[in-house]
Formats: structure tokens, sequence, C-alpha cells
């Protein structure tokens, strides 16, 4: 199996044209997890999990990991592998289709983490943070704001690095979380059209009073 390294590899676009292989792969990136059991967290049947478990297996995005003997049969459970990076040079050069298909997963997940997280208090800590914001740039600024976002990510691997060590000192500590992050930077859509423009209305001249000499 050839390991998928750049989003423009076409059987990743395929893996992912489906929302329910989208649902699997989510969960696979959390825990292992066998086709009966996928099939009872998402609420499908046992066989079309089945082929699109052997459908994200074939195109190397999940890995079977164990296999256990249950009741006469041969259970196999799975576990997602880590997905492919992307550099700048392979987005840039990207088909639209691969793009499109790769941001609708992305989304996708981003929609159900997060709304699972705020469904269990996942924002109530003082100190959550959330918003939105729009500004207008120019190339330069854009540059210097995609940079920004590549050290964040850096920041955010050091942090992380960091944290490991001491939880492995004491990894039933209570304070451990799982921390969820979403940094996202792309040309901004309008919600709405822009306003139309105000008609001035000319007002009419008032009549000079005319003075004889």
């Amino acid at each position: 199996m050839k390991k998928i390294t750049t989003l423009d590899d076409p059987g990743y676009v395929k893996a992912l044209s489906h929302p329910l292989r989208v649902r699997i792969l989510a969960i696979l990136e959390e825990r292992t997890a066998s086709p009966v059991q996928l099939a009872e967290l998402l609420d499908a049947s046992l066989g079309v999990v089945s082929y699109h478990v052997r459908t994200l297996e074939r195109f190397g995005l999940i890995k079977l990991v164990r296999t256990n003997p249950v009741r006469g049969a041969v259970e196999h459970h799975y576990r997602a592998l880590e997905r492919p990076t992307i550099s700048d040079e392979s987005w840039g050069g990207a088909a639209p289709v691969a793009k499109q298909a790769y941001l609708s997963s992305f989304l996708q997940q981003v929609a159900a983490y997060t709304n699972a997280a705020a469904a269990g208090g996942g924002f109530d800590r003082a100190d959550a943070h959330f918003s939105r914001t729009v500004a207008k740039l120019d190339q330069k600024g854009w540059s210097q704001l995609a940079k920004a976002c590549e050290q964040l990510l850096a920041k955010i691997d050091s942090i992380e690095a960091d944290a490991a060590k001491r939880i492995a000192k004491d990894p039933h500590a209570d304070d451990i979380v799982d921390a969820g992050l979403v940094v996202m930077l792309f040309e901004a859509a309008r919600l709405a059209p822009p306003a139309p423009k105000r008609r001035r209305t000319s007002r009419p001249k008032a009549a000079g009073s005319r003075r004889s000499g």
C-alpha cells in the first residue's frame, strides 16, 4: 500500500467523498473500534460500515491493530493513521475538487467536535476562547498573519510536549484534559450582499429675489 503523503493524491479525495467515511475516520482518530462498534455508534448497518471501513483501509487512512475471536468469528479492530501532511506547495497546487473534499471533511469534524464539546460544558472554563475575526489586509499583512499561524502551531507542539512530560510523571492527575483548538486562515466571503448605496436626493433651489436698481 502506497502511503498517502500529499493532499493531491486522488485516493484521498475518493476516501473522503462520503460523509459516513468522514465520521468513521473521526471516531478512529480518537479510539480503536471494530465495525460492529462503529455501526452501533453511528446507528448504521454493519454491512455499510464494513464496506466503508475496508475503503478507508484500502486508501491507507486506517490500519488493523488487533483481532480477537468472538462467538466463532474474528472481530477486527482498527485505528486511524496520522493524516497526510499538507505543505503550502501541495495545497497551492491541488485541484479544486481535492481542496473541496478535504475542506468538507475538516469542517464536518470541526462542527461535530465543537457541538459535542459545547453540549458537554467544554466552553464553561473562564479562560475558554472563541472568536471570529475579519481583518482587511494587503499581501504583506496576509503573509505576516499566515506566518503568525505557523508560529502558533509550532508553539502548540512545544506546549504539548512539555505537558506530556508532566503527565508521564502523574498520568492520573485530575487536571488532565483534551484541549481543542481550531486554526483557520482564509479569504473571507460576505454572509450577505453589501447594503445598497443611499441615493442622494437633490433639493430644489430656492428662487432668488430680483432687485431692480
